[in-house]
């Protein structure tokens, strides 16, 4: 049977925000250069070209913001453990048919670029075999190679991922990879592209041992003998906020390019 034929913007977006942080309470509502964080990024969204845009949330001071800066809202339940889990909701609220390709895109990126928001979903249109689509870049510093909070991913020689860790993998035993060399290391772009049908399987799947081991939900997956593809990003991913001083980083970057 033929592949569908799609166009650029033949996908959703659900941006998944919760108010409470153990790192930063109500970060989605913080002030970012004159607007909610979560404003800037749901701008990022619509330039993207997505069909559609959808804040979900269990928050109603987040959905009162979210409207008044004219975002559509999809309250969820308190429950869930992912926002991952929370897209499920919003995609079965909607009635979204199986094949429609939903994007991730977290509540706290403000400064990602449109051009990974559309690859990533194209990228798991052009590959049926996978049920999610994600993003990679090689890093750049070798303490990274080491860094826990520095998720890395390894693929095979189709783009499929092998596997995801905050370990140094690929674990260069007998020091072969050159010093000046990062590109064997790539960096896991927290961005997901799915299809709805999976979704609803997805929200079936037991918790397995090595998500909890590596507090990576996208092992679940993997352990599920699920296929996941991956793609070098074609643009820098930006500056993620996850504390407050992660949120000034961001407002310099903000307004340096103002100038």
């Amino acid at each position: 049977m033929p592949k569908k034929n799609h166009k650029v913007n033949d996908f959703k977006i659900v941006i998944p925000a919760r108010y409470a942080s153990s790192r930063f309470p109500a970060k989605p509502l913080a002030d970012l250069c004159g607007k909610p964080l979560l404003q800037h990024v749901y701008e990022c969204a619509c330039n993207s070209g997505a069909d559609t845009v959808i804040i979900a949330t269990d928050d109603n001071r987040i959905a009162a913001v979210a409207e008044q800066f004219g975002a559509a809202v999809c309250m969820t339940s308190t429950d869930h453990a992912s926002g991952t889990d929370r897209i499920v909701e919003v995609a079965e609220k909607l009635n979204w048919q199986d094949d429609v390709v939903v994007v991730n895109l977290q509540g706290d990126e403000p400064l990602t670029p449109k051009q990974i928001i559309v690859q990533v979903a194209n990228n798991l249109h052009a590959n049926p075999a996978a049920v999610c689509a994600t993003l990679s870049a090689a890093l750049t510093s070798r303490d990274d190679i080491s860094n826990p909070n520095v998720v890395k991913v390894v693929a095979d020689k189709n783009g499929f991922a092998m596997y995801f860790s905050r370990a140094s993998i690929p674990y260069d035993r007998d020091q072969t990879i050159a010093a000046d060399d990062l590109s064997e290391y790539q960096r896991h772009i927290g961005i997901y592209a799915y299809r709805v049908g999976f979704l609803k399987e997805y929200a079936l799947m037991p918790v397995c041992s090595l998500e909890k081991h590596e507090a990576l939900e996208q092992l679940r997956i993997l352990w599920h003998g699920k296929k996941i593809h991956v793609q070098e990003a074609v643009a820098l991913s930006g500056h993620g906020v996850d504390t407050p001083d992660d949120l000034q980083q961001v407002k310099a970057i903000l307004e340096a390019r103002s100038q």
